[in-house]
């Protein structure tokens, strides 16, 4: 590898030019690189929802959610399968595994969804998300219309650079309401306007050598349109509007929108793929002013949710940590070498290797984020490694006197192995995380990339640029001049025995390779204490950030109107308008469905409230529960966290059965039992509870005689309760449905149900009269995993210890003895954690097998190879020793700071042993090597350690807070694994070099033994 440096010496200029280029290029890349909280990531599921009106849990379970299930459930890639079917809708998810062509995926349901046998009106939609497809920014609109906002803000917003769609979402959509006079010509104006609204093909005829086509009717544009159709529902024909009401009325309310107390609606932002949320927030508070001033008076725009200020506290954050790190580790560098000029020469590698990797950034189409971001910051220690090492070694030859250019080459191939071998080492234990699935390999395959292509640059810029500035900023010490080099050489080396650092260290490595047993011993205990230490990590899988909003639900008993529950949502929103920390709040009393949630009842209420800057969440919600608990008659209220973090925090327990009472019994067995485990809080179930509903069974012969079916009844009802939806037509550019009602008011008890009127062929008819109709109970929602119905049980840890809180769920199940038919299966943050923890594990496995295999290249030597991995184990003594001090959970951020520490820790024995083998080589014995290489390298290795570990100190004490849940608990164990490995590597390493080597040299200088004395045998 010195080949390069030698080129570089050669070609001094072009080596100069070329890296201003990387500069001015890296440069433009670092501006042009989009800005986001979390890279992009595509969740591998496809959603199917179908509405089927009026039909309840059971209904839709039979006729929509199972035939979508056995349409889909078989298809290629399907990992798992889950529904809930809840009154007059169902939601099916699919789960494939993470890679998946999400788009074929979505395809190929399609295509099996037209194969399904469901109801008449039933049209499931399929749907796709990732976090492309979640609003960058919601605004909440008061005092306004959805016809102003589409016509003044939607198309400015949708103008902001990186903004791909604008949607207001709550406005009640409007249908033409059409109600006879008489009900008997309810059929007729439903027949004839079935087929309203369009052109129908009649064939074509050839007229003057031209086919014409034949075309009946014509479109429908505006309400007077429909008033005037021509109806025959006797023998004469009518108008419609002669003959019933014809009037464009809102449609029924199903959801309800408050903003600080007002009526709202809602603007949705998405990030299109090129946008960055930093700059879509800016862009758009400063347009609000004066789009709100156009909405007119009265009006008002206020943000509900905004990525971009957090996007650009994690940003600045993270680069303050950097520059913070980036400072102290050239502290660190001038505390050493004591020049400015070599230190300016070493930390010219740090900016070059993070600019090299963010143009790599740049050309991969990736964000900086939170996860790159924490790369560059992990990388400022690690860039600097191998420019230390080679300048501390070409200072060095200079110092003996040596000519310049000769200094530098022989400076640079003495350490171009060893710098290279290490680097390939830090680099290759990235490599396993390729195989790492599931969205811990999604969430961090950028992160490896950025610290890859850093550290490959870094290796780079060591043999190149430095070799270059070392010779046009160093030279050999004045008073060499006119001495013999051997001589001065000799001189030299006598005064750096003489150093302080030297003269700390010769007595211990002295003992250390005289008390080999001694040293050994204490290395044993360590790692046995680090078994210990470890029993009492506290386990997570993501750690969450300071929240900087929070959520609460209210629910209310099943069957609950939408009324009913604005009015018990008006006093909670009286508690959190009183609040103090809340900047703003968004309540929404009922639910729809969407890819990222199911759809919810009129019984729900969700609030969103956003904190004032200087509020502490866990105060507000605190303050918040105490007082939401003094209401009574609201139904149950709970406050969690709605910001920080990444994926679910609850542990949930799915629990099935064969049928409904054995599943209900299950499942309140297993809530009864994780209520009395201290280390969860919050047990909840969605545990069907049951909500009364109206059965209507036809009387097989009196319904017969009156010529109905249940298919008639049906009809029949929900003309009566709802009316039947026969067409949709556009009005003014916008579609609405055309709804034929009886124009009676809906029955609103069982005795009005029962009177209802049906039109037979015989005759009208009571509803009574030709079925029974009684009140019972029925479930509110039926949920189904791979087919079998489930129900699932939910808790929260207490703590951040997720780990001890599952292990205490399930030694709890363990005790409890379902009923014949039941059983359960842990899910939630527990099997994310532990599916998570075992992929990791095994990419630590790899990432040691790799580290051999390249030690083995590049030593030669199994036996010194297996004694450079004992510094991996070392590593973990002084990591687990620094979470338990911290209090830092063990979670995944941790683990890869672990599989980090692999290719880190042995990079310090690398530098000391290849110089060691290079003294074995000139002559010296085993002990004398290993002290001389230790004498020789102890400073470039303090160096090279400090130096990371000062880079990384601020951001493992979190002193801006940003990407914290990343970052830190990384930097923490980096840190630990550090400071334990490198004074191991200066200890132990010599000791086991010893014991192999020297029992290798008496091996191969062992006497042979004397040929043996012919025996005299006496014969006589």
């Amino acid at each position: 590898m010195s080949i390069f440096a030698r080129l570089s010496l050669a070609n001094r200029k072009l080596v100069a030019i070329v890296a201003a280029l990387v500069v001015a290029l890296g440069c433009y890349a670092a501006a042009s690189l989009k800005q986001q909280l979390l890279p992009d990531l595509s969740f591998p599921a496809v959603t199917v929802s179908a509405a089927y009106p009026g039909a309840g849990p059971e209904v839709v379970e039979q006729q929509v959610t199972v035939p979508i299930e056995d349409a889909v459930g078989n298809l290629t890639g399907v990992e798992s399968m889950s529904s809930t079917s809840r009154q007059g809708s169902t939601l099916v998810m699919l789960s494939f595994a993470f890679g998946t062509d999400i788009d074929d995926a979505s395809a190929q349901v399609t295509q099996a969804l037209a194969k399904a046998r469901l109801p008449q009106d039933v049209d499931p939609q399929v749907m796709t998300g990732s976090t492309g497809d979640m609003p960058t920014m919601t605004l909440a609109a008061t005092g306004t219309t959805a016809e102003a906002l589409n016509s003044h803000v939607v198309p400015a917003l949708q103008a902001v650079d990186g903004v791909n769609e604008v949607s207001v979402s709550g406005a009640r959509e409007q249908t033409v309401t059409v109600t006879p006079a008489k009900p008997a010509d309810t059929q007729a104006i439903a027949t004839a306007l079935s087929t309203l609204g369009g052109t129908s093909a009649a064939g074509s005829i050839t007229s003057d050598g031209r086919d014409l086509s034949l075309a009946v009717g014509s479109a429908v544009t505006s309400l007077d349109q429909i008033k005037n159709l021509w109806i025959t529902s006797g023998t004469t024909p009518e108008q419609l509007k002669d003959i019933a009401a014809v009037e464009l009325t809102d449609a029924p309310a199903t959801s309800i929108t408050r903003t600080n107390g007002e009526p709202s609606l809602g603007v949705s932002l998405t990030m299109d793929h090129g946008g960055s949320s930093s700059a879509i927030s800016t862009d758009v508070r400063d347009l609000l002013p004066d789009l709100t001033k156009q909405l007119g008076d009265g009006a008002a725009l206020t943000v509900v949710s905004d990525n971009g200020p957090a996007v650009k506290e994690s940003v600045d954050g993270l680069l303050e940590e950097g520059a913070l790190g980036l400072l102290m580790a050239v502290l660190i560098i001038v505390m050493f070498l004591r020049s400015a000029r070599s230190t300016l020469v070493t930390a010219v590698s740090i900016p070059l290797s993070l600019l090299i990797a963010l143009i790599a950034l740049w050309a991969g189409d990736y964000s900086l984020n939170i996860l790159t971001l924490g790369g560059l910051t992990i990388a400022v220690g690690r860039v600097v490694d191998d420019s230390i090492v080679v300048l501390e070694n070409i200072k060095r030859h200079l110092g003996y006197g040596e000519d310049r250019r000769d200094a530098v080459i022989t400076a640079v191939r003495e350490v171009a192995s060893a710098v290279t071998s290490s680097t390939l080492t830090t680099v290759a234990v990235f490599l396993p995380i390729a195989f790492v699935s599931g969205m811990v390999g999604e969430l961090f395959g950028s992160f490896s990339i950025t610290v890859t292509v850093a550290m490959l640059a870094s290796l780079l810029v060591s043999l190149t640029v430095v070799p270059a500035l070392a010779f046009w900023f160093l030279k050999a010490p004045k008073d060499s001049a006119g001495v013999d080099p051997d001589e001065y050489r000799q001189r030299v080396e006598a005064e750096e025995r003489q150093g302080r650092l030297q003269r700390m260290y010769l007595p211990v490595i002295n003992f250390s390779v005289r008390r080999r047993k001694t040293v050994l011993g204490i290395a044993g205990a360590l790692l046995i204490l680090t078994v210990f230490m470890a029993g009492g990590l506290k386990t997570s899988f993501i750690d969450s950030d300071e929240a900087t909003s929070l959520s609460v639900t209210q629910t209310l008993p099943p069957g609950t109107d939408l009324t009913t529950t604005d009015k018990a949502a008006q006093q909670v929103e009286k508690v959190v308008a009183d609040l103090d920390g809340v900047e703003s709040y968004q309540v929404t009393i009922g639910s729809g469905g969407n890819f990222f949630g199911g759809a919810g009842g009129g019984n729900s209420v969700s609030y969103t409230l956003n904190l004032a800057e200087d509020a502490s969440a866990t105060e507000v919600s605190d303050t918040l529960s105490a007082a939401v608990g003094k209401i009574t008659g609201a139904g149950e209220i709970s406050v969690g966290s709605a910001g920080g973090g990444f994926g679910g925090s609850d542990i949930e327990v799915s629990v099935t059965a064969d049928d409904d009472a054995t599943l209900k019994t299950a499942t309140a067995a297993v809530a009864d039992t994780l209520a009395g485990v201290t280390e969860v809080t919050g047990v909840s179930s969605d545990l069907s509870e049951s909500a009364p509903q109206i059965s209507i069974v036809a009387k097989g012969e009196a319904a017969a005689r009156a010529g109905l079916t249940d298919q008639a009844i049906v009809s029949s009802l929900r003309q009566a309760v709802q009316g039947s939806t026969v067409t949709r037509v556009t009005l003014d550019g916008s579609e609405h449905e055309v709804v034929v009602t009886t124009g009676a008011d809906a029955p609103t008890s069982l005795a009005q149900v029962k009177a209802l009127t049906l039109m037979t062929a015989t005759g009208p008819v009571r509803l009574d009269k030709v079925a029974t109709v009684t009140q019972v109970d029925g479930p509110v929602q039926r949920t189904r995993i791979d087919g079998d119905r489930t129900n699932t049980v939910t808790a929260t840890p207490v703590g951040d210890d997720t780990g001890a809180a599952s292990t205490a769920v399930q030694t709890a199940l363990d005790g409890l003895e379902l009923p014949a038919g039941a059983s359960y299966e842990m899910g939630g943050v527990t099997s994310q954690q532990d599916e998570a923890f075992v992929q990791l594990g095994l990419a630590i496995v790899i990432a040691i097998a790799l580290v051999f295999l390249i030690l083995v290249a590049v030593f030669r030597s199994i036996r010194q190879t297996f004694v450079l991995l004992v510094s991996i184990p070392f590593a973990f003594v002084g990591a687990i020793a620094l979470l338990l001090v911290t209090d830092t959970a063990l979670g995944v951020a941790a683990l890869i700071g672990i599989l980090m520490l692999i290719g880190i820790v042995v990079t310090n024995a690398i530098v000391l042993m290849d110089l060691i083998n290079q003294y074995r080589e000139r002559g010296m014995s085993v002990t004398e090597a290993v002290v001389e290489g230790g004498l020789r390298r102890l400073r470039p290795i303090l160096m090279t350690a400090l130096a990371t570990i000062f880079a990384l100190l601020p951001m493992a004490l979190g002193i801006t807070g940003a990407g914290g849940f990343i970052s830190q608990p990384l930097a923490v164990v980096v840190i630990g694994g550090l400071v334990s490995s490198t004074l191991l590597t200066l200890v132990l390493i010599p000791v086991l070099y010893t014991m192999a080597e020297s029992r290798r040299d008496r091996a191969t200088t062992r006497p042979e033994p004397a040929p043996a004395e012919p025996e005299l045998v006496t014969i006589g």
